[in-house]
């Protein structure tokens, strides 16, 4: 009988039962006077000693303004150093972070807040080019009861426009407040978050993150200290970090992405962050390895390729690099060996998961070979489960036959917030959460995601995974980056439109090339019907193309140019 897609993750250095500030703290006694945290856009660092005085300082601020264990303290803001801060003040008193997308409007806001029971929103005053958080911000706290909004006021004075925060409202007072309370000669506010940090539990509620879903509200995914905390480590461990290396982090905050696999990979190991931008730049993320030697940068593909195709790409640096993580959406062949050979990271690593999964549950390793780590998404994280799943019965399909991946382990959530029908849809009655991507196992254990369930196009009754038909088109001359969806028709069901980004010096491509380049190379069914050029593609904030929109966009054109 065939062995089944089946694997679980044996590892000799045993989970964590700590909590984050637990975590935090011992790492501080091995590492005080290392670097921990650099903000180059506001000049800042901070040692452990610093980052750990800090957010002590911020905590008890929280403390006094009346914020409790268990409460939502909402964080929207880029990538600032105050957002570090933040993630690990909350967790010292027990409050739960809500990460809020810096992309959202005010109704994404409000619905937010009001879902998830916000007490508090720390917000910057001003994102460009996102949106007015300070306008947004306060027309929300009219709506929302007990709303109460802190601003980071670190923004340049000539962006803040006719912005005016009283003392209280300010992020500075809020954590001056705390210092103020810290150097208080009875040390009773440290006796106090001592008495705190006893009472937590690692199984506790830390973290809500709400999924960018593309229909319908969004899912607050609720994790906690054992799975964020555990989740970061083990991908530290992988990377093998320790204090000597620092970490170039252009990825949101926002996300696990950020938070989980930046903050806490890193700073369970002594590492540093750097932050090269509030928002993502390549020159700024390249400037930032060159001239801090770090030794790690993180993206998703088309951060990648951007800092790739810089003008100024080859006078930068980037000798200190060694490893770093690519993950949000697959990476394409081409664009990775790039990343190895062009920006010395020889030990890149691949990482794939979900929010509900911490993020992480699959990864490649540093020996892994060329062809594993640009073919697959790695094998299963440690002291985790995977398996390839028929979608209709649930049982391991043999390896090397498609099905849906599934999780199981610490890392899964423990639910989405006060959501308990979507928590059941999403986790069966054995605590397997299921993906939604189809995924094919090898004789190694490593997983090769071909696609969405959703996003399978069946055209003329043949089933077309778009992934394969895009890895192929990233070898025409003139494609920078594509993403091919399927579009309604009326004889065949569905058919191909490529979405192409064109490489500088190309003006056009058009269909009638593009069937000309895959002709006798690709199967007559999978070679697009329809090819749409266009500057960039819709996103969320981690780094995930929003192919939903690209559909609904191509069969709007196409009905307006009568093609059909």
């Amino acid at each position: 009988m065939a062995e089944l897609s089946y694997s679980s993750g044996p590892s000799e250095t045993p989970l964590l039962g700590q909590t984050i500030p637990a975590n935090l703290k011992a790492t501080v006694a091995a590492h005080a006077q290392e670097l921990a945290l650099v903000d180059r856009h506001s000049e800042r660092r901070w040692t452990y000693a610093e980052f750990d005085r800090d957010t002590d300082a911020l905590a008890i601020g929280l403390l006094e303004r009346g914020v409790k264990k268990g409460e939502r303290v909402g964080i929207w803001a880029q990538n600032v150093a105050e957002w570090a801060l933040v993630q690990y003040a909350t967790a010292k008193i027990g409050a739960i972070l809500v990460n809020v997308n810096p992309s959202y409007r005010s109704h994404e806001l409000e619905y937010v807040a009001e879902q998830s029971g916000m007490s508090m929103l720390i917000s910057q005053i001003s994102a460009p080019p996102h949106s007015d958080f300070y306008a947004i911000a306060t027309e929300v706290a009219g709506k929302v009861a007990g709303l109460e909004l802190v601003f980071i006021d670190t923004v340049p004075a000539d962006l803040l426009g006719d912005a005016v925060i009283g003392e209280r409202e300010s992020f500075a007072h809020l954590i001056g407040t705390g210092r103020d309370l810290l150097d208080d000669g009875a040390a009773k506010y440290s006796v106090r978050l001592e008495k705190l940090a006893g009472e937590l539990a690692m199984d506790d509620p830390i973290n809500i993150q709400y999924t960018s879903g593309t229909t319908g509200f969004p899912k607050g995914v609720t994790l906690s200290h054992h799975n964020i905390l555990n989740n970061g480590f083990f991908i530290g461990e992988l990377l093998s970090y320790s204090a000597k290396d620092s970490v170039v982090l252009p990825v949101p905050y926002y996300h696990c992405f950020g938070m989980v696999i930046g903050n806490l990979a890193a700073l369970s190991h002594g590492a540093a962050i750097i932050l090269p931008s509030p928002g993502f730049d390549p020159g700024a993320a390249l400037s930032a390895v060159s001239e801090e030697k770090a030794t790690s940068l993180y993206g998703v593909p088309t951060m990648f390729i951007g800092e790739l195709e810089h003008p100024d790409f080859s006078s930068y640096d980037l000798s200190s690099l060694r490893t770093g993580v690519m993950a949000g959406s697959p990476c394409p062949v081409e664009i990775m060996k790039r990343v190895i050979s062009d920006m010395n990271m020889d030990e890149v690593a691949i990482c794939y998961g979900m929010t509900e999964t911490s993020p992480v549950s699959m990864m490649t390793r540093v020996d892994d070979t060329l062809e594993a780590r640009t073919q697959t998404v790695g094998r299963v994280m440690p002291h985790l489960e995977i398996k390839i799943a028929d979608p209709v019965t649930g049982q391991a399909v043999p390896r090397g036959q498609k099905g849906e991946l599934c999780t199981r382990g610490y890392a899964v959530m423990l639910g989405y917030w006060e959501n308990q029908e979507k928590t059941a849809e999403a986790i069966d009655a054995s605590r397997w959460i299921h993906t939604g991507d189809l995924g094919i196992m090898d004789d190694n254990g490593y997983v090769d995601i071909s696609g969405r369930i959703k996003d399978m196009v069946i055209r003329g009754g043949e089933n077309v995974y778009p992934r394969e038909v895009e890895e192929f088109l990233y070898h025409h001359p003139s494609i920078r980056d594509v993403q091919v969806v399927g579009v309604a028709d009326e004889k065949y069901g569905e058919e191909l439109m490529a979405w192409v980004i064109l490489k500088d010096g190309f003006d056009s491509l058009t269909a009638a090339e593009v069937r000309e380049f895959c002709n006798g190379k690709l199967a007559h069914f999978k070679i697009p019907r329809y090819v749409e050029v266009r500057e960039s593609f819709p996103m969320t904030v981690s780094g995930k193309i929003r192919k939903i929109e690209l559909r609904e966009e191509g069969e709007k054109i196409i009905q307006k140019t009568s093609l059909v």
